[in-house]
């Protein structure tokens, strides 16, 4: 199968996700933050984690407002209209809510921007002068340290198109590596696997793409559980670096070149011309991915099928029409 049908016909990504976001009635004043693209776009291909830290830890709805106070890096969690502070009583339920989601195993986290539980940066502190700083809230603090592979984002954020594309991507990643370590893969596993990644890791990040090449190539000489964990974290490193259009083009380059002796000089021609207009900025990766994908087809290359850069995330998304 290639790798465009197991985008589409794969089982659901896990992600954990601050409750208010998919619609639940669960704020301070007992309203919510629904957020369209989480609901209705991206989850039919989501198995959902809600977690609200506030309403967890005994807050209740409606409760009184809460902010960040103190120092920006160490902050403390209060009441704003009473000063009670609940600083320890959340940073015991954020080490015991982490713990039970790394059990559960977790694809990926969608957090409430500016949550003084829940946001991911600049948040605000409000310091003993008056003056406000920037900080995180003290459950993402606590969930962003216990799981550093884990892809996070802020529902805000995601309304940048290249910075939702590019999460979305290491979501899928996610789990296309815990579905994999969930086999109990031997070494020659492991070089299929990475082989499939090829151009998905040097669109993000040639320098991690050598480095797991070094760790495969060692598979068979070294216990398998320490060889994945490591790969796993170079993997996750690989594509936490953003995606460039020179990457991306060069990455189209490459596999173009597979592609020479199965494609007339005209093809060749309006690949490269179209591969070009996208490194200038003129047409979006869509537009080289679908006439890259074409020629595949066309050609029968197996190789080039299977790699995961051609279909990273379901095409009904449609992410990369817009970067």
């Amino acid at each position: 199968m290639s790798r465009e049908g197991e985008a589409e016909n794969g089982e659901r990504v896990r992600l954990g996700v601050s409750t208010c976001l998919l619609g639940e009635h669960v704020r301070y004043d007992g309203g919510h933050k629904r957020d369209a693209f989480l609901v209705e776009a991206l989850g039919p291909w989501v198995e959902w984690v809600p977690v609200c830290p506030e309403l967890e830890v005994g807050l209740g709805v409606p409760r009184p407002p809460i902010q960040l106070a103190g120092a920006a890096a160490s902050p403390r969690l209060v009441v704003v209209a009473t000063g009670l502070d609940l600083t320890a009583r959340m940073r015991r339920f954020a080490e015991a809510r982490v713990a039970e989601l790394a059990r559960l195993g977790l694809d990926g986290y969608v957090l409430k921007r500016a949550s003084p539980s829940c946001g991911m940066e600049r948040v605000t502190v409000h310091g003993a002068t008056g003056r406000p700083a920037l900080g995180r809230g003290l459950y993402a603090t606590v969930l962003i340290e216990r799981l550093p592979l884990l892809p996070v984002e802020e529902e805000g954020r995601l309304g940048d198109a290249g910075i939702r594309e590019s999460f979305i991507e290491r979501v899928f990643a996610a789990a296309r590596w815990r579905r994999f370590r969930a086999t109990r893969p031997r070494p020659g596993a492991l070089v299929a696997f990475h082989a499939a990644q090829k151009f998905a890791v040097l669109a993000h990040s040639p320098a991690h793409y050598a480095r797991l090449g070094r760790l495969v190539a060692g598979a068979g000489r070294r216990p398998m559980p320490e060889l994945l964990d490591e790969y796993a974290a170079v993997f996750a490193a690989a594509l936490a670096v953003r995606a460039t259009r020179g990457r991306h083009a060069n990455a189209l380059q490459h596999m173009a070149g597979f592609l020479a002796r199965d494609v007339d000089a005209d093809d060749r021609a309006e690949l490269a011309a179209v591969i070009e207009e996208y490194r200038r900025g003129l047409v979006p990766l869509v537009v080289q991915l679908t006439l890259l994908k074409h020629h595949v087809r066309r050609a029968g290359a197996a190789y080039l099928a299977d790699q995961v850069y051609l279909s990273p995330h379901p095409r009904e998304l449609m992410l990369r029409n817009h970067v």
